[in-house]
């Protein structure tokens, strides 16, 4: 079988829909040669977006939008997809030849079932990356990975992926099907809380009358994440790292007195914290079994 990207001429690119991720990983492929024939979008967002990212792209029902593509592009919630794919391919929306991509990182290519039924080529790409959905989006995947999945024994198909990834400036990573949900939950887990736990240590630091907040902890938090990368759980610090019990306990105290939604999630760092001391030989054993004692107090 010969699939639509082994052809050396471009491919006609059908966005489904005009999101964060759809309308700028469609402005990618524009960038690479590619022709954005249409995309879809109910939203005023979304039609904004899709007036700056993809001008002169029109807009057009899904289904409209997988028929008249080479390569369509699945970028909507991980909710959303098996649904869409399940009805697009009931209307007889995917032809032999086409390359079907999903954005999702939750999946793999078998979500694509339905489509791959009509002899496609499934394919799931997943930039690791957050998205605004503005043009600065598009240089900024030339930084960032890709997380591609193919049908394991299909190494063409995996050398399609890779190629598209390349083409729009990002780096390809090779994900197995069987393993793309935990590297999902992996990099929610690194990125959202992330993101969750500073605005948390911002909002302290306001409350506690203490300005400008983002200023003070981002040449800490940047340093931090640097070390963290590059060394591991050697670059450890802090109050729980050194076996401070003291300091452990003041601050479980002020938390409770003045930000207690914060205590369970403080106390949950702070063990794994403890923990990966402990195993990094930063922390022996005596002081980590006190500091997860003092945890336990409140």
């Amino acid at each position: 079988m010969t699939h639509a990207s082994e052809r050396a001429a471009r491919l006609g690119v059908g966005v489904v829909s005009a999101g964060r991720v759809g309308s700028v990983l469609g402005a990618a492929l524009a960038a690479a040669g590619h022709q954005i024939i249409a995309t879809s979008g109910v939203s005023r967002a979304s039609v904004k977006r899709a007036e700056a990212l993809l001008p002169d792209v029109p807009l057009r029902p899904p289904d409209e939008v997988a028929r008249q593509a080479d390569l369509v592009v699945l970028a909507v919630p991980d909710d959303v997809l098996p649904g869409l794919v399940t009805g697009l391919a009931s209307a007889d929306c995917f032809r032999p030849g086409q390359i079907v991509v999903h954005t999702s990182g939750a999946y793999g290519v078998g979500v694509l079932e339905p489509a791959a039924r009509h002899r496609v080529l499934p394919l799931a790409l997943h930039p690791v990356m957050t998205f605004t959905g503005r043009a600065e989006d598009v240089q900024r995947l030339a930084s960032c990975s890709v997380g591609v999945t193919a049908e394991e024994a299909d190494e063409a198909a995996w050398s399609v992926g890779e190629a598209l990834v390349v083409e729009m400036g990002a780096e390809p990573v090779r994900v197995a099907e069987r393993v793309r949900p935990l590297y999902h939950a992996a990099i929610a887990h690194g990125a959202n809380h992330l993101a969750t736990l500073v605005a948390d240590a911002v909002q302290t630091l306001r409350q506690a009358g203490v300005e400008p907040a983002e200023r003070l902890v981002a040449p800490l938090l940047s340093a931090a994440l640097d070390n963290v990368l590059r060394h591991g759980d050697r670059a450890l610090t802090g109050p729980v790292a050194r076996g401070d019990v003291g300091t452990v306990r003041k601050h479980l105290g002020e938390l409770s007195r003045h930000a207690p939604e914060l205590i369970d999630s403080y106390r949950t760092l702070a063990e794994r914290t403890a923990h990966r001391a402990a195993g990094a030989g930063l922390l022996d054993e005596h002081a980590a079994a006190d500091v997860l004692a003092a945890l336990k107090e409140h």
